[in-house]
């Protein structure tokens, strides 16, 4: 496998799982949230906590670890001189998926964490969801955005590497 061969597939790897966890974010915001916005409390906190038990799965580690760890590689991979072209891209595109970190990190998850320990000393489901719903559905609009805008970066920075000596 040449140099080339591996450049070009770490930067795939990143845009691909860069891409599914967008769409993850993006279809949390478009479908997921809707649909749990229309089902009463109780079962919009059991919906919820459901959900997060189910999405700490391998599949969504590979993802969401694997578009920070691609996109960091891809990076490094391109650092030399002759090899800069997608570099401002690959750039852009890491920065705005850390930033999607931090979203989750500092928001997304605490969230989940307050409703899961509300719901497990039994708290009334009507509190719970208004302390949850419309912080968490703002902020994962947030790091949706991000994530696709990241996503975008990398797609930009695959064509221009299509151009790049071998």
């Amino acid at each position: 496998m040449t140099a080339s061969n591996i450049r070009a597939g770490v930067l795939l790897l990143a845009t691909m799982t860069t891409g599914l966890t967008a769409g993850l974010f993006a279809a949390f915001a478009y479908a997921v949230m809707p649909g749990l916005a229309r089902v009463d409390d109780r079962a919009f906190v059991a919906g919820m906590r459901s959900i997060n038990q189910a999405i700490l799965n391998g599949w969504f580690a590979l993802c969401f670890g694997g578009a920070l760890v691609c996109t960091l590689a891809a990076v490094l991979l391109h650092l030399p001189a002759r090899l800069r072209g997608p570099l401002p891209w690959l750039i852009a595109g890491l920065a705005l998926y850390v930033l999607v970190l931090a979203v989750t990190a500092a928001v997304n998850v605490p969230l989940n964490d307050r409703l899961e320990a509300g719901a497990a000393r039994l708290a009334d489901p009507a509190e719970l969801r208004a302390a949850f719903e419309s912080a968490w559905v703002r902020w994962n609009v947030v790091r949706a955005v991000l994530n696709t805008a990241a996503f975008g970066c990398l797609g930009v920075a695959l064509l221009v590497a299509r151009s790049l000596p071998g």
